[in-house]
């Protein structure tokens, strides 16, 4: 039996995650969940899956958990706060982390993973944006298998040429093309685009997903940090990782070879897909996924990004090649940008004005220590959320 321990279950991967499990009950245990305040969902989850830990984001969480799970299922350790979160990332039972804590919270866990070699299913991407060298120095020390669950990276991943061992190489590779659907606001104007809410920014055309992702997908945030996990996943420069507009997401990624042929994975927009890839790999098994009806899709649109009205691409590539702790400054900034927006204090077209400030203003000092990223992150946070409330952009 495989032990899995899933970084954020009672959200969209976890839950998803939970339900490839379902069909591969005979391979894998459940040893960990861990969530933030859903107690009542965790404790579903917890009589469902009988995992050894569960690990809740404070101490108030966690001591209702205890007391619902006291008669039904005493097995289960509750633990709390992000050292429970380390723990049970690193510990020597666990086999398998999925990653999928959103945004930074969920950088110590997804690299305590990686520091003890487990395979690490990643969708915390930002944990590259912040932290890539510190990241992929620790997964070759380690010799941990890194697999990306982001559908992009994931089918990248599986576009690319294996070597004997099964690990990607890159020979004849050209570039990466990076599919986008282009979010709910494709081909707006900037001025239609200061009008958006909050409920429509969340109401993603194709995919499911939570509040803050659905956001930086419509922001193209989203992939703008996926150009950054990118290049450190595959060790490849900005330049050569192009972003395409294909708003049917059928087609989740793209590998331009130099003979000039172009390898794509398609699929229908679900993450069971990459889920149950990253779980199985180097196999296939089943996933709950339908197949693919290409007559019923009849039709695949590619377009360029809008860089003018969605600056955000711009900025995370800005960053990237900035380097240091600019990326760690541009994500800490999106993230306070985006919950403000969420919560009706900011525009959505403030939302990039305030990612620009917190790079303008910043320190940029090396990258080479969790001590200098987390101290750009904090900064960021602390300066951008006085800017808000003094209602400054």
């Amino acid at each position: 039996m495989i032990n899995l321990t899933i970084l954020g279950s009672t959200g969209t991967i976890g839950a998803n995650t939970l339900d490839v499990v379902t069909r591969m009950a005979d391979k894998f245990h459940i040893f960990a969940l861990t969530a933030n305040f859903n107690v009542d969902l965790m404790y579903s989850q917890c009589l469902t899956w009988q995992p050894d830990y569960a690990v809740m984001a404070d101490e108030e969480a966690a001591d209702s958990l205890r007391k619902r799970l006291k008669n039904e299922r005493p097995d289960t350790l509750v633990l709390a706060g992000p050292e429970a979160l380390e723990f049970v990332s690193a510990d020597s039972r666990t086999d398998y982390v999925m990653a999928g804590i959103v945004g930074a919270a969920g950088l110590l866990s997804s690299l305590a993973a990686a520091k003890t070699g487990k395979r690490v299913l990643l969708a915390n991407k930002e944990a590259l944006v912040m932290s890539g060298q510190l990241f992929m120095d620790a997964v070759a020390a380690s010799g941990a298998d890194l697999l990306p669950i982001d559908s992009e990276h994931n089918a990248i991943f599986q576009c690319l040429p294996k070597n004997d061992a099964g690990q990607v190489v890159r020979h004849g590779v050209e570039s990466l093309l990076l599919t986008a659907s282009g979010g709910p606001f494709r081909g707006y104007s900037k001025e239609k685009l200061s009008l958006v809410t909050p409920d429509e920014a969340c109401a993603h055309p194709n995919w499911d997903m939570g509040k803050k992702i659905s956001v930086d997908s419509a922001t193209m945030m989203n992939k703008g940090l996926e150009v950054i996990e990118a290049c450190w996943l595959f060790g490849v420069s900005p330049e050569n990782v192009n972003v395409v507009v294909h708003p049917q997401s059928v087609i989740h990624s793209m590998v331009q070879y130099i003979d000039g042929s172009v390898i794509a994975q398609m699929g229908q927009p679900d993450m069971r897909t990459p889920i149950a890839y990253s779980l199985g790999w180097p196999e296939r098994v089943r996933s709950g996924v339908g197949n693919l009806d290409l007559f019923a899709v009849s039709q695949l649109d590619f377009q360029k990004p809008d860089n003018v009205n969605f600056p955000c691409l711009n900025l995370a590539r800005d960053a990237f090649l900035r380097g240091g702790t600019a990326p760690a400054v541009m994500n800490a900034a999106n993230e306070v940008a985006v919950a403000a927006f969420l919560d009706n204090k900011i525009s959505f077209v403030d939302i990039p004005s305030f990612i620009e400030k917190a790079l303008s203003n910043a320190s940029i000092v090396e990258a080479d220590s969790l001590e200098k990223i987390l101290d750009a992150d904090q900064l960021t946070r602390q300066m951008l959320v006085g800017s808000i409330m003094d209602g400054a952009t």
